[in-house]
């Protein structure tokens, strides 16, 4: 009986860990290790396939914004890198929110600065229809720790020091699977002169604003170009100048096509966006993105990700 009971515990832990690798296996894995996979993948070439970023991860029903949860529910039906937000709890661990309160995303009310860790770590998130979900606020520690080997992460710009987003940038070896976005060349050169290998996310309208980049001395190859919200003819001109350097562009449809009601117009808007140029398309919805531009990839190819 003891054997029978020892093998039957063997055959469980067995089944259960196999589950586990099929569900590991089961992510879209973007194909990078190193800094210089990082550089590669992000340089453009014009032979490339379109790159989905997830806006906070991407929110469908039951999946909360800048969550863990959301971020491999995506990776589950496209590769993609993702959009996120540092805040500051009140005793500094930095988490991931969007907002500066609770009330939108949690079940939490008022700021975050006045929370604790202890106490904020006990709140639920909310998808987007502000249902309460079984998911909860991670720190971006955690989150660090389970993009290694998956994805890329891109950290917008709230109100952690930039001392602060460099010492754990550090202290978890990330600098090959993150990006920082900036909104000025000075905030560029600041995390360039502590890590020459950083990958930033500018904001890029004219030649002026490129040129003062370039002037900060920011190397293109460490840049992504975030260009606007809109297809307009102004931007074949970025693409032209930006590309000639190596330099994608990324439009986000966040804050504009991703707002429309029904997923044909969603999905003709992502079309127009990949066929106007833009190298990255930001996207709440980066599932629907990522069926709507389908047939704009070709079939094989490293960009696309494999499921690993």
């Amino acid at each position: 009986m003891k054997s029978n009971r020892i093998f039957n515990t063997w055959l469980i832990l067995l089944v259960i860990s196999q589950i586990g690798i099929v569900n590991a296996q089961s992510l879209n894995r973007l194909p990078i290790k190193t800094v210089q996979d990082l550089r590669t993948f992000f340089h453009w070439t014009g032979k490339q396939v379109p790159i989905i970023s997830g806006h906070r991860g991407g929110m469908v029903k039951g999946f909360p914004e800048n969550s863990i949860a959301t971020f491999e529910n995506t990776l589950k039906h496209t590769p993609a890198f993702f959009e996120i937000d540092p805040r500051l709890t009140k005793d500094s661990v930095i988490v991931l929110l969007h907002d500066a309160t609770l009330d939108r995303t949690t079940t939490g009310t008022g700021k975050l600065s006045d929370y604790t860790w202890e106490e904020v770590k006990k709140l639920h998130l909310k998808d987007a229809d502000g249902n309460v979900t079984e998911h909860r606020i991670p720190t971006l520690a955690e989150a660090i720790d389970w993009a290694r080997g998956k994805t890329v992460l891109n950290l917008d710009r709230k109100d952690v020091p930039f001392a602060m987003t460099t010492a754990i940038l550090r202290k978890h070896k990330a600098d090959a699977f993150m990006m920082l976005t900036v909104h000025a060349p000075e905030q560029a050169r600041y995390y360039y002169d502590d890590n020459k290998n950083r990958m930033f996310s500018v904001f890029i309208k004219n030649r002026q604003e490129l040129d003062a980049y370039e002037k900060a001395g920011i190397p293109a190859g460490n840049m992504i170009a975030y260009i606007g919200p809109t297809v307009k003819p102004e931007n074949q001109e970025l693409y032209r100048l930006l590309n000639a350097k190596g330099i994608m562009c990324m439009i986000s449809a966040a804050s504009s096509y991703d707002k429309l009601s029904s997923p044909e117009e969603r999905a003709a808007a992502y079309k127009s966006i990949i066929n106007d140029g833009a190298s990255i398309l930001e996207s709440d919805r980066p599932i629907e993105v990522a069926e709507a531009i389908k047939d704009l990839k070709p079939d094989q190819s490293v960009r696309s990700g494999s499921p690993k």
